[in-house]
């Protein structure tokens, strides 16, 4: 038996979602036999942890401060061992644009793309590059800010008409945007858990969005908006090559523990493209790691101890 600090909930867009991921959480942990102190994280969260006094954090916060490697860096300085990746791949991961260079430079495929701030439009006349940046990545276009998850202030960018109000949507969630090619296809999602020391690949998930031609924060999350089949109907080859990928995207970015890393299957060529990675993927009813836990015959009680478990399996940080 350890003692477990949960970290859930925070003050990021996604709180609600972390909160449900946080509940599942403590109660798998109770069940096999933990000692469990539930932190909502804010601002007291160092004089909980040091009233709780855990032997390891299990972090279940996701968006900022939980996925970007705020949380990670505090827990380092504290000497808390911690659920899922390091700092550097938390923040490499959180930060799509940092994501796709990282992948671009390992040789892994993903959608073309390019990535201005508001500094840009304000201060260097970025508008004026827009027709440009539209001819090069045709329409549509999907507009998406550079760090934030569970697909919030994403916009699809048909017509140049729409990409104005995009933009305004992408810039309420971040300062920086990133314009990227759309693949039509079928949205694949692939988790990774290590295993015996090495990263090993589940069975894929598909997305399949009911009555929506785009996957959203609300079809991604509400119960019956989303259709999710698991082992996702694919060719045996094109499997492969998606579980390959993944773990080459879950090198790149120097993840360790577990990560869900996203990709879309080309309608008309069959290529495959890698999206992003989440290093604290969703334990919702609704979550696609638990998912393909199931179907990899690990239920959720065993993920989650497994999780645990591998939080002492990474270096610790440089003193």
């Amino acid at each position: 038996m350890s003692r477990v600090a949960v970290l859930k909930g925070g003050r990021s867009l996604e709180r609600q979602v972390s909160l449900r991921s946080g509940a599942r959480v403590e109660d798998a942990l109770e069940r096999l036999g933990h000692e469990v102190t539930a932190i909502d994280v804010g601002p007291d969260l160092i004089d909980r942890l040091e009233q709780a006094a855990p032997e390891v954090a299990f972090v279940a916060l996701h968006g900022r401060d939980g996925e970007d490697g705020t949380v990670q860096e505090l827990l380092e300085i504290l000497g808390v061992p911690y659920t899922g990746s390091g700092v550097p791949a938390s923040i490499r991961s959180m930060d799509k644009v940092l994501t796709k260079h990282a992948l671009r430079e390992a040789g892994v495929a993903t959608p073309d793309f390019f990535s201005l701030g508001e500094s840009a439009f304000r201060e260097l006349g970025a508008a004026e590059a827009l027709p440009a940046i539209e001819r090069r990545l045709e329409f549509p276009i999907v507009v998406k800010p550079a760090g934030q998850g569970s697909a919030l202030g994403i916009k699809f960018a048909r017509t140049p008409a729409d990409v104005p109000s995009a933009l305004i949507a992408a810039f309420s969630y971040d300062q920086k945007v990133l314009f990227e090619r759309h693949v039509a296809g079928r949205d694949l999602a692939v988790s990774v858990l290590e295993e015996a020391g090495r990263p090993v690949a589940l069975p894929i998930v598909e997305a399949v969005p009911r009555d929506e031609d785009f996957y959203d924060f609300e079809a991604r999350y509400e119960i019956g908006r989303t259709a999710f089949v698991c082992p996702a109907e694919v060719p045996a080859a094109v499997a492969e090559r998606a579980r390959e990928l993944s773990l080459a995207t879950y090198r790149a970015l120097g993840c360790a523990g577990v990560a869900r890393v996203d990709l879309m299957l080309e309608d008309a060529t069959e290529d495959l493209y890698v999206l992003e990675l989440n290093t604290i993927p969703g334990l919702t009813e609704t979550s696609l790691l638990p998912q393909a836990a199931e179907a990899a015959g690990i239920g959720f009680d065993a993920l989650v101890g497994r999780v645990l478990e591998l939080a002492g399996s990474r270096a610790p940080a440089a003193s």
